[in-house]
């Protein structure tokens, strides 16, 4: 049995793999060699706790030691511990059980390529350890009676087994780690991996550093820097997420928050997940303040697999518009060595993501019908991740719909229901919103001063939010326009003569030097405005959406009509003023005032806009 060997298969097929493309990132063999010693220390209990084996007064834990002087790096577990058979047959044999399976189907077939990523292999995790190292040696002593055994090897395929000194029971892992991957001898660099991916193992950890001795001269005290360090405990062995949420209290959530996520501003409010059946998950998500940017930003989701960190934003998982979250979800049942094209479809995982769903939108639902007020405060903060999740999941709107909130222009918020009990009558409904409300000041104003309410729609995802709602609301005959989309409220009913419509059309058509525009004149309810120009609300969003996804070349057209009040005075002097310069300017003045409204005049047109200003006054004082 002692003496040297080589593992079971073709390991040199093997061992590229696990260094150049199992794990993209080389710290996550120090998760590797905890998690062994998680999994060391677990056997144990259990054989204690059944009689199979006899436990002792130490305290499980796992020490993790930087020896800089000697070029290591060990990891040592009082857990169950390993006779030499068993050495032979887990580190030779069972690591590798299916390896050849795995290389033709992952490095292989699919390449390596981004949907055969593989999310944690514990199975081989032994064998990250070669990706630091020159030499990994292993001294263990199982529980048992029998002799302790020490395994060395220098490539992972070659090995030397032999009988070893040590007499505790336990593990030590040494890694004696190569030139290029010296930053693993620092204790920063050891600290910031093990609070990376080990912040929450169930065993505690203790990271300290072996320090040289320093020659001290006589009558000469010892300097606290130069003592040796006591070894730190790494890791909270009880997360919050793993507590009862009756045991938890507001405190708890928001220093966890702070904690985890590197946040000093307050989240808004929190899900506890704890589910036991049909699959096992908990974790805690946190809802926090995401504004109009969340576009450009996006939150962390941290997956784990009994308290061992794996990944961050798993989407197979967690349904993607929940990545706006940040939190933390724990799923010991997950299959988390498989690529993730399985968990795309996979039921048991799409399940879970539908709980996970679910749980958010009924706590939703729960806030604003039990706390509205606190909820209506939330709303400017959420509104983006909210709209996001009914566009993308309808499970997830038909649970919340009755919970979605329009922010009036008067800072007051209604639901859709609410609203068309406030400003509709009839079978349809249009609700009228600005997307820019200084913009857009007076439109708006036409609308209020009749009593009716505009809502603001001013962020990135509100145009496809609205198309989404008309469409998903279509049997209730919602619709939505914005302030400058027709005059429709705007305008009473009166006598206006075609002919001087007709008149007044080919007049701006020829100022304005714009063959196509459509001019009405109808009589406004407010004597206040001149005119409006007014953008067909369909045709706007269509040429908006096909500039924001790179259709710009398109160059599409808005149609685009210029409503003239009837009853004003300077409308009704243009109907009879004579031909010439000055009702020409007028024409031009007006066009570019109703435009202001809207939006900024730009370039050239800012410039003949102040100028024929300037012209105006000037012959208005010559008078």
């Amino acid at each position: 049995m002692y003496g040297k060997g080589t593992v079971s298969i073709n390991a040199e097929n093997i061992m590229p793999v696990i260094k150049q493309w199992l794990y993209s990132d080389k710290d996550i063999f120090v998760r590797e060699m905890v998690s062994n010693g998680c999994d060391a220390v677990s056997k144990h209990k259990r054989l204690v706790a059944t009689g199979e084996a006899q436990g002792d007064d130490a305290p499980y834990r796992i020490d993790v030691v930087v020896d800089k002087a000697a070029g290591t790096l060990s990891f040592t577990d009082n857990g169950i511990g390993m006779t030499a058979e068993e050495v032979e047959k887990y580190i030779a044999q069972v690591a590798f059980s299916g390896a050849n399976d795995f290389i033709a189907k992952y490095a292989g077939e699919q390449g390596g390529g981004d949907d055969a990523k593989i999310i944690g292999h514990f199975g081989l995790g032994f064998y990250s350890a070669f990706m630091v190292s020159d030499k990994v040696e292993i001294d263990t002593k199982s529980y048992t009676y029998a002799p302790a055994a020490r395994w060395m090897s220098v490539d992972g395929l070659e090995y030397d087994l032999s009988l070893s000194e040590r007499t505790a029971r336990g593990t030590t892992i040494t890694l004696h780690i190569d030139e290029e991957d010296r930053e693993f001898l620092d204790l920063w660099k050891v600290r910031e991996t093990l609070e990376k991916h080990c912040a929450f193992m169930p065993v505690p950890i203790f990271l300290s550093e072996v320090k040289q001795p320093k020659e001290v001269k006589e009558g000469e005290e010892t300097k606290e820097e130069d003592k040796p360090a006591e070894p730190e405990q790494i890791n909270d062995t009880n997360p919050l997420w793993m507590r009862r949420p009756a045991d938890c209290t507001d405190e708890d959530y928001r220093a966890f928050y702070r904690k985890v996520f590197h946040d000093f501003e307050e989240p808004l409010f929190w899900i506890h997940l704890n589910a036991e059946y049909p699959f096992n998950l908990k974790g805690i998500l946190y809802f926090p303040k995401i504004r109009n940017e969340f576009t450009a930003s996006e939150g962390v989701v941290k997956l784990y697999n009994n308290q061992v960190f794996v990944a961050d934003n798993i989407k197979e998982v967690i349904p993607e518009f929940l990545l706006l979250l940040k939190g933390v979800i724990d799923c010991p049942d997950l299959p988390l060595n498989v690529s993730r094209s399985f968990l795309q479809n996979d039921g048991y995982v799409k399940k879970m993501s539908a709980y996970i769903t679910r749980k958010v939108a009924d706590r939703l639902v729960s806030e604003f019908n039990n706390r509205r007020e606190d909820y209506q405060r939330y709303w400017d903060d959420i509104h983006p991740f909210v709209k996001y999740g009914c566009i993308r999941d309808e499970k997830f709107y038909e649970r919340v719909k009755k919970a979605l909130l329009f922010k009036t222009t008067a800072d007051e918020y209604l639901t859709l229901e609410e609203y068309r009990n406030r400003n509709c009558d009839g079978e349809e409904c249009t609700v009228y919103y600005a997307s820019d409300a200084k913009r857009q000041a007076q439109m708006i104003k036409l609308y209020t001063d009749q009593g009716k309410d505009v809502v603001l729609l001013d962020t990135l995802i509100d145009a496809n939010y609205v198309t989404f709602l008309e469409y998903a609301e279509r049997e209730e005959k919602i619709s939505f326009k914005r302030v400058d989309a027709a005059a429709d409220g705007l305008t009473e009913e009166g006598e206006v003569s075609e002919d001087e419509r007709k008149q007044l059309e080919a007049e701006f058509r020829e100022a304005l030097d714009d063959k196509e525009l459509d001019v009405q004149l109808k009589p406004f309810k407010t004597d206040d405005m001149i005119a409006m120009i007014t953008v067909d609300e369909q045709n706007r969003r269509f040429s908006e959406m096909s500039a924001r996804w790179g259709g710009k070349d398109l160059n599409l057209p808005e149609k685009r009509t210029l409503v003239l009040n009837a009853k004003h005075p300077l409308v009704g002097w243009l109907k009879t003023a004579e031909d010439g310069d000055v009702r020409k300017a007028v024409c031009c003045q007006v066009a570019d005032l109703a435009e202001m409204a809207r939006q900024p005049l730009v370039a050239d047109r800012m410039v003949e806009f102040l100028k024929r200003s300037n012209e105006l006054l000037t012959m208005i004082v010559a008078q």
